[in-house]
């Protein structure tokens, strides 16, 4: 699937350096690797023993107070979206960025969606799985559609109130 990231120059397609382990599936001594919830819990140690980054896949229902101590020791934390109508990812995102301080890569995985792919960056996502490859370019542009908003969240963006207030609106 591709992958787009957003970094400091903007929104671009990007390689996968993750591999998501299935939870049987053995560790590999090298590389990236994440896994589920069920399998950080049971073997933590022993991934928190690595060299490499770790990183963890939370579906819809597993909510990120399980590893809020530990997000700090994250470099990836992928949050499900089952289905587009579903969006608990999106009060995970912020709540992982505004009260958990992580700062590491925040990506959306499953039914992602154009367009709601703006406002998953602005709860924090800063990384896309997106199914189909012709589709790149129109997600791209999803991000730079709208640049006024009218709710704060934690990107820092000014919203239309402040923006009046200063008269840039």
């Amino acid at each position: 699937m591709p992958l787009i990231k957003v970094g400091p120059k903007g929104a671009a397609e990007a390689a996968d350096p993750w591999r998501f382990l299935a939870d049987e599936e053995a560790l590999p001594e090298t590389g990236t690797v994440a896994v589920s919830l069920a399998r950080w819990q049971r073997e933590r140690a022993a991934l928190l023993a690595r060299k490499e980054p770790v990183g963890l896949r939370l579906k819809a229902g597993e909510h990120p107070k399980a590893v809020e101590g530990d997000v700090g020791r994250l470099g990836l934390i992928a949050l499900e979206f089952p289905k587009w109508t579903d969006g608990r990812a999106f009060s995970y995102a912020r709540t992982l960025r505004e009260q958990y301080g992580y700062k590491g890569e925040l990506r959306a995985v499953g039914q992602v969606v154009r367009d709601t792919l703006l406002f998953m960056h602005r709860c924090g996502f800063d990384a896309y799985e997106i199914a189909r490859p012709d589709a790149v370019a129109a997600f791209l542009k999803a991000l730079a559609e709208i640049d006024v908003f009218y709710q704060p969240t934690g990107d820092g963006a000014p919203t239309v109130w402040a923006l009046r207030r200063r008269g840039a609106a």
